[in-house]
């Protein structure tokens, strides 16, 4: 069989490659002592809410289960708006809301909506893959940007300056990222923003993780700068639905109909039962437990980091969002005769029954020196890690 060379161009998602080597090698140790621990896929431990729940249980009831606009429920879209003006005092017009399956529906419609053959896209390196890959299925090229830790891993407007060429479109940032859980500092941002406006560009920028901000300096979306941002957000992190596949984009007026008639055509629309369920998100009830919960996760942060610190794996930069912990294995592979992150983490399934993601999914920029645990998992299992990694 013929396979397309944009398929062919699409690598493998090395995170769900290692996931089912950590699941297989789970089950062969499910019943030892050390159970495997997973620290390594980005998922809340925690689940929807009680009222989301019952918002979904409810829809199924009454047989609110048919196609919705394929910008999403209005009543939905004036809530997500209601919650950009509560938490950001930032007004986004529901207008310019269009819900999707997911974030990755939204980072897919986006592209295509606006990326041509050949268009050059500037992403940081490290990066989530996925973003890239979304570039390349629309036939653009993703350029990956080395970054430091003295930059938190993120572009800078200079970087952006001396990459851009004739080809360039634009820019595909991530704030707070994956997986370093580091932020763009918002001065920083906003140069990165008037440089590509002013070159006609485009400022893309994945905000998945915007709820869980512990650092105020951090804690603003990139809306607040300008209303030619392009936004993609998701339910599955802050609001704990990743199974639910529900996300939205925020676009500029102009962009609204071109989405809709390309969402029209790939997706219908998003899930009408997690819609209406996510109705309930914006309850003040369901909002309260998401605080608690992002304090919980604050907590996870603020002794996991310390910890992987004292085992020799230290984290260059402290996230100030997330759920990550992009940590510098190096050294400690030197001691147990390995070399590079990969190697690493396979030696940590079966040595220590810790599942983490190496870094070679997201870039080349020194990536062979670090592993992203994730500290979605309860602080029992954390402890239990860090336990594990001393006996090493």
């Amino acid at each position: 069989m013929r396979i397309s060379s944009r398929a062919e161009r699409i690598e493998p998602f090395y995170v769900m490659e290692v996931a089912k080597a950590a699941m297989q090698m789970a089950r062969d140790v499910a019943r030892s002592d050390r159970p495997m621990i997973f620290l390594n896929i980005g998922e809340p431990d925690f689940t929807a809410p009680p009222l989301v729940q019952e918002a979904a249980a409810r829809a199924i009831r009454d047989g609110a289960t048919q196609y919705t606009h394929a910008v999403g429920l209005d009543a939905l879209r004036e809530r997500i708006s209601g919650w950009y003006a509560e938490r950001f005092g930032v007004q986004v017009p529901a207008r310019r809301i269009v819900v999707t399956a997911g974030a990755s529906a939204a980072l897919q419609l986006a592209c295509l909506a606006l990326i041509e053959r050949g268009d050059r896209v500037l992403m940081p390196d490290p990066s989530y893959p996925c973003n890239r890959h979304f570039v390349t299925a629309a036939e653009g090229e993703p350029v990956l940007l080395p970054t430091t830790a003295a930059e938190r891993f993120q572009l800078s407007a200079d970087k952006v300056e001396a990459a851009w060429d004739a080809r360039t479109r634009g820019v595909l940032l991530a704030s707070p990222s994956n997986p370093t859980g580091t932020s763009i500092a918002p001065g920083e941002l906003r140069r990165i923003h008037e440089f590509v406006a002013a070159r006609g560009g485009l400022t893309l920028i994945d905000e998945i993780y915007l709820g869980l901000s512990y650092d105020d300096a951090f804690s603003q979306t990139a809306l607040a700068i300008d209303d030619q941002v392009i936004s993609i957000n998701s339910f599955s992190k802050y609001f704990n639905m990743t199974g639910w596949r529900l996300g939205w984009l925020v676009v500029p007026d102009a962009l609204v109909p071109v989405v809709e008639r390309l969402a029209q055509n790939l997706f219908i629309c998003a899930s009408t039962i997690s819609q209406h369920a996510a109705l309930a998100c914006f309850e003040g009830e369901s909002i309260a437990e998401y605080e608690r919960r992002r304090s919980e996760f604050k907590a996870r942060r603020d002794w996991f980091i310390p910890q992987l610190e004292s085992v020799g794996l230290p984290v260059p930069v402290v996230p100030d969002g997330a759920f990550y912990a992009w940590a510098d294995c190096s050294a400690m592979a030197q001691r147990m005769g390995i070399e590079g992150s990969w190697d690493f983490a396979f030696r940590l399934m079966e040595r220590a029954h810790i599942a983490i993601t190496p870094g070679r999914d997201f870039g080349s920029a020194d990536t062979r020196r670090y592993v992203r645990f994730s500290t979605a998992s309860s602080m029992a299992q954390l402890e239990q890690a860090i336990d594990r990694l001393r006996a090493l």
